[in-house]
């Protein structure tokens, strides 16, 4: 770092001061701000509140689940949770739209191998559908053995969990997926 000469440093001084001075007549408030949640309070969210955890990753970050007449009507950040103070990040934030999105998908989409429209099909049809196609791709590509050694792999299905998932359903996930050999294995909540 070079030396800075009287005269830079008496101009960068005075610029420095102008700038506060402008900011300060202008009403800019110069003192340090700090971060916080606010509550906000609702008409509309007059319900039973529910503490509940955030499914989206490990963090746990805590929610108030707001219901009324059965249907749940607001999902926010709990401020007496000791994780997150009631701030959630994007996808915390955005969880009320897994109970009400007009633009959630609500039914099965098929487009057939060089088809240009979709078609609805059954949920059932959708499920034995998938299960066929895995278990095709398991018996086409399953390897017992290499060289002699018991290797039960299966190179060609991977598996990418959901982030809702939680620990339970991650130990049971896992161990379908390593019955069926897939080594490549991962959880979206790390991504």
């Amino acid at each position: 770092m070079g030396q800075i000469s009287r005269r830079d440093f008496l101009k960068r001084t005075g610029v420095t001061v102008a700038g506060l001075t402008v900011a300060s007549m202008a009403g800019v408030n110069m003192k340090p701000v700090q971060a916080q949640v606010t509550r906000i309070k609702l008409e509309v969210r007059k319900g039973k509140q529910v503490p509940s955890v955030c499914p989206y990753c490990a963090v746990g970050c805590g929610m108030l689940i707001t219901e009324s007449a059965g249907k749940i009507i607001n999902i926010e950040g709990n401020p007496d949770s000791p994780v997150n103070l009631g701030a959630l990040c994007p996808k915390g934030a955005a969880a009320y739209q897994m109970v009400d999105n007009q633009e959630r998908q609500t039914k099965v989409l098929y487009r057939a191998p060089y088809s240009d429209k979709w078609e609805e099909k059954p949920l059932d049809w959708a499920m034995q559908r998938v299960a066929e196609k895995v278990k095709e791709t398991r018996d086409k590509y399953f390897i017992e053995t290499v060289d002699g050694k018991t290797v039960n792999t299966n190179p060609a299905i991977a598996s990418l969990g959901g982030s809702t998932m939680e620990n339970e359903w991650n130990y049971i996930h896992q161990k379908l997926m390593r019955s069926l050999g897939i080594v490549y294995m991962e959880n979206q909540a790390r991504i």
